[in-house]
């Protein structure tokens, strides 16, 4: 199937380069929900390829807008979008539209998973790492240095890499290593990019994508939701209020209030949280799994 679709796709040519081809994916048309439920199904049961092309091709403006997102990796832009648009067309393969799901939602996993394999791939792995650990801090720490130092360049300050490390999960040499690698290749956005004169800045999306991202994100965010009220069930009532308490309320409740509240110590409480919450994720997980809301190998 994908080799397919892949020779029927638009490519990112030499000339007009990105821009043309954003150009020209736009002409595609966006499909409602019946139509998009009606060309999975047909797909799925009699693999009629013009049906998997059409869902392909109504996606493309997403993969391009999620690959913008990883352009501060110094990586051409073009590459990234052609690997998400191979994890989109692994999706829609495995895409199952009786789940009750859109395209789109679930999409969005594997398009994701495929850049990130791309950049891992494309960076040096030997310095990187290969440890989930460092994985996830170098997919996270652009992000979290913005809200903790958004003016900072260079290294570091000490109390900066104590956050980042406390909320990664992962050594402060580890923070201090990572972020030198990735500020060797920070750029601006008006830096040119190749012989044509463009701006990285001129290579971005249309705004029309920001509304299909973010009902994108609404609807995965509902979803995460109805995970959590059907699987909030696996905890005991205490583990229930705790978790509420401290995790899940606009104003958390202290460790001192709920040990009065349940006469017991501040680090039981804390434990207690702790556990109900792994409870909790790894339930989350197997359910979401089962539901087809996770890529499945």
């Amino acid at each position: 199937m994908s080799t397919t679709i892949n020779n029927n796709l638009p490519i990112i040519g030499n000339e007009g380069g990105l821009s043309a081809y954003l150009e020209q994916i736009k002409k595609f048309p966006m499909l409602d929900a019946e139509e998009e439920y009606m060309l999975a199904k047909n797909w799925k049961t009699t693999g009629n390829v013009k049906s998997a092309e059409k869902l392909v091709t109504s996606h493309l403006r997403l993969v391009a807008k999620i690959a913008m997102g990883y352009k501060g990796y110094g990586l051409p832009v073009n590459e990234m979008i052609s690997e998400g648009n191979v994890g989109l067309m692994q999706a829609v393969k495995k895409f199952e539209p009786e789940k009750g799901f859109r395209l789109a939602t679930y999409a969005m996993w594997w398009i994701k998973a495929s850049i990130q394999e791309y950049v891992l791939r494309s960076w040096s792995l030997v310095k990187i790492g290969t440890t989930s650990a460092q994985k996830k801090l170098f997919f996270n720490l652009k992000k979290l240095k913005n809200q903790i130092a958004p003016e900072s360049e260079g290294d570091l300050r000490n109390e900066h890499v104590d956050k980042i490390a406390d909320k990664l999960d992962v050594s402060k040499e580890e923070v201090v290593n990572m972020n030198r690698r990735l500020s060797g290749k920070e750029f601006s956005l008006n830096a040119q990019v190749g012989e044509d004169g463009d701006e990285w800045q001129d290579w971005l999306v249309d705004k029309e994508l920001d509304h299909d991202l973010k009902f994108s994100q609404k609807e995965e965010m509902e979803q995460r939701k109805d995970l959590l009220k059907n699987s909030i069930s696996v905890l005991n009532d205490r583990e229930r209020e705790i978790l509420y308490s401290r995790r899940l309320n606009d104003n958390p409740a202290t460790l001192e209030d709920l040990s009065k509240k349940y006469k017991i110590s501040r680090e039981r409480v804390r434990q207690i949280e702790n556990k109900a919450f792994e409870r909790l994720q790894k339930h989350m997980l197997l359910l979401a799994k089962s539901k087809n809301l996770l890529p499945v190998n």
